[in-house]
């Protein structure tokens, strides 16, 4: 007895130690799950926070309830994120709808953007902390002021997404084409994303004993992961393609000129496009009072001239009801330097900020002459003067006698405006005429329509291949996006108008383009990964919670949370053992 006793209390001391190595280890661990807590929770201290019991829920009902809302504000932040970061190649129209409505010139767009940013790595960190804490097995305890700040995220992104969906809807279109390109991409961090949940799944999951709440917790995450796996079965993206089937890189048009380097609509500006390689210009039209034609392309001439400093009672008057001497005296070009238009602009030299400061209204004459001697293309959106212009049911035979006068070769100009087309057609029989809207291929054919130029939203590789077939190019506007741009390459594209031909000039290749044996490659590869990973992780915490170990020490005895819990009640029924 005295023996079997003596061997009793041995064993029970080598379980002692054992279990106070344990608690040493934990006790080395606490700093990092206080700072866990204490971000979370502002729980800093130890007995501040509570430990989940295997069996029982993750958090109090309370925190459950909240719990969605912190996921959802998660979700919708990223959803705004995403769309107002694929909705950058407009942010420069999107400033100056809003500089049309407050009077003030500001970079709106990056404001929001930042803002948007910031909200979005706020939520994301307390949602990564919330995992953190349950791959910890702690109770989750979100602070009161990280519940107002994760409804006002939620109301932020809400507030956004319902705002641009009904004064912006094209954006949607933007954000459904940016999958396109994407996707892949996409479909590779949700896969990544669902690996590091596996962890807190796994962990939760093992620790209950009922079957019915392990099956509450993994088939859903199951069920997701299965349909990721399956996902690339369905997706298409142009710039998924065999080797050799890619088309020629588009023309590249520049939208005013080159707006980012160079007041928009003036000499400098197109001086710019030509010098960076720009294959055309395109401009917008306006008839002054006198009969002259000039290039502006808002109504009045607030935003890119000092009007309110030369006119200020006229300021806000259109365009076209003043004369060529009164716009001869207006300078159009210091507002570029005072205003910086776009977010993404490069300081200008010396010799470039003194040329800006000096541009003035640019004739529809001497832009038409600048192409013929560069040999560019020319497209221009021409405006019907307003009611009582003189010139008012004149303005295309005015605007005709401009182009013939210039002497440019006919065949540069891609002539847009389908009024009085047959007139047009009659008396310049060397335009490439061109609309502004799809239509039937044969309608096309008989207006004798040799492009189209579209708004990029309509992007359609399906269509851009039926109208390539009968001889009709596509130019789409305005894209400035490498994202965008390496699109519009993949589908086929044959031109486009933009702000960035400094920019797009350089890309030679598409970006995300690839063949398919490399995507089948990139997806076999991050699904077989991604399986390795989760299996391990299961397996590691359902060995942890049974009791086995793949990594113990030489007593053979488990050195996690299952030994802790096993030896505990034996720990407290423990004698006194004195060294």
């Amino acid at each position: 007895m005295d023996s079997g006793s003596v061997s009793l209390k041995k064993l029970k001391f080598g379980k002692l130690k054992v279990v106070r190595r344990h608690l040493l280890q934990r006790y080395e661990h606490q700093p990092f799950i206080s700072c866990l807590a204490g971000l979370y929770s502002c729980r800093w201290k130890r007995y501040q926070r509570r430990r989940t019991e295997p069996g029982k829920c993750c958090c109090k009902m309370w925190e459950c309830v909240f719990f969605p809302f912190l996921v959802g504000a998660f979700c919708l932040s990223l959803v705004f994120l995403y769309m107002w970061g694929e909705a950058k190649n407009d942010y420069n129209n999107f400033d100056w709808y809003n500089y049309g409505n407050v009077g003030h010139w500001f970079l709106w767009s990056v404001l929001l953007l930042i803002l948007a940013a910031v909200l979005f790595t706020y939520i994301t960190l307390l949602l990564v902390l919330a995992v953190c804490l349950l791959s910890e097995g702690q109770q989750l305890y979100l602070h009161w002021s990280h519940k107002i700040g994760t409804f006002l995220v939620l109301g932020f992104s809400i507030a956004g997404i319902s705002v641009f969906s009904k004064l912006w809807r094209v954006r949607w279109k933007t954000v459904r084409l940016s999958f396109q390109v994407t996707a892949p991409y996409l479909h590779i961090g949700a896969i990544a994303a669902m690996v590091l949940l596996s962890w807190p799944v796994a962990l939760h999951a093992f620790r209950t004993n009922k079957k019915v709440i392990q099956a509450i917790i993994i088939g859903p995450y199951l069920a997701i992961l299965v349909l990721l796996f399956l996902l690339p079965l369905g997706m298409y993206s142009p710039c998924i393609r065999e080797v050799g089937t890619l088309g020629p890189k588009p023309a590249l048009i520049g939208h005013r000129g080159a707006p980012m380097l160079a007041p928009e609509n003036t000499e400098m500006s197109f001086q710019k496009t030509i010098e960076h390689g720009g294959d055309g210009l395109e401009t917008d039209v306006t008839i002054s009072y006198d009969g002259i034609p000039f290039l502006m392309h808002d109504s009045n001439l607030q935003r890119t001239t000092n009007i309110r400093e030369v006119f200020p009672s006229n300021s806000t008057q259109n365009a076209a009801l003043f004369s060529w001497d009164a716009l001869e005296q207006l300078n159009a070009g210091k507002w570029f330097l005072k205003d910086k238009p776009f977010s993404c602009m490069g300081s200008l030299s010396n010799a470039d900020q003194k040329l800006a400061m000096n541009q003035s209204i640019y004739k529809l004459s001497n832009f038409l002459r600048l192409a013929d001697s560069a040999n560019k293309l020319v497209i221009f959106d021409l405006y019907r003067p307003p009611e009582k212009h003189p010139y008012r049911n004149t303005w295309i035979n005015i605007t005709l006698e401009v182009i013939r006068d210039s002497g440019i070769n006919p065949h540069l100009v891609l002539w847009l405006d389908n009024t009085m087309r047959s007139f047009v057609q009659a008396v310049a029989p060397g335009f490439q005429h061109t609309m502004a809207s799809k239509a039937p291929v044969d309608q096309l054919l008989r207006d004798d329509i040799v492009k189209l130029n579209l708004v990029y939203s309509a992007m359609s590789s399906e269509d851009i291949r039926k109208y390539a077939q009968a001889n009709i190019t596509t130019n789409l506007y305005v894209i400035s996006e490498p994202w965008l741009f390496s699109l519009a390459w993949c589908v086929g594209v044959h031109s486009v108008t933009t702000n960035a031909v400094h920019f797009l000039k350089d890309i030679n290749r598409p970006l995300f383009l690839m063949t398919p044996k490399e995507y089948r490659i990139m997806w076999l590869l991050t699904d077989a990964v991604a399986v390795l990973l989760i299996s391990l992780i299961f397996t590691l915490h359902w060995w942890r919670e049974k009791g086995f170990s793949c990594c113990s020490d030489d007593s053979g005895v488990v050195l996690e949370n299952g030994t802790y819990n096993k030896f505990r009640t034996e720990l407290n029924d423990l004698p006194t053992v004195v060294a």
